[in-house]
């Protein structure tokens, strides 16, 4: 299956984060999208802008949080992600104490879900094709860029 004949997600929160991948990636940067919502609703989506502010922790998950700005809490919330969080969104995942994360594939990197489900964050892996092959495609047409963006 290709990327544009996957079907989309009925979850409208995912759909914002996939759609926020790529535009990342329409932009030139790295296709990786989050969204985070509340009892359903959208409250914020954003994606990796690394390479288009020069800013070395501006991932995916990070640039929606930084859109939500300031929230009493995100107890009731779930962040929405097209990627598998690294080390560093899943330090501010539980540091904020987000109790459920959606993701859209870990196959083309693995995340730190140990980590997640040990602090008592829900899981969710979706394995959406239309994520594995975006990811794929740019992790294949891009090496180096790809290896900075998880410090390898």
């Amino acid at each position: 299956m290709t990327q544009s004949d996957a079907q989309p997600s009925q979850d409208p929160a995912f759909e914002a984060a996939y759609q926020a991948a790529r535009e990342g990636l329409r932009e030139g940067g790295i296709p990786i999208g989050a969204a985070l919502a509340r009892g359903g609703m959208v409250i914020a989506s954003g994606h990796n802008e690394r390479v288009q502010n020069g800013d070395p922790i501006a991932h995916g998950e990070m640039s929606a949080l930084r859109a939500a700005g300031r929230q009493k809490s995100y107890r009731d919330t779930t962040l929405y992600t097209t990627l598998a969080p690294c080390a560093m969104c899943a330090g501010t995942i539980i540091q904020f104490k987000i109790p459920r994360v959606v993701v859209g594939e870990a196959r083309t990197f693995g995340g730190e879900f140990e980590l997640l489900r040990s602090r008592g964050v829900e899981v969710v892996v979706l394995d959406d094709q239309r994520c594995v092959d975006m990811m794929r495609t740019f992790q294949e047409e891009n090496p180096e860029l790809w290896a900075e963006d998880i410090a390898e």
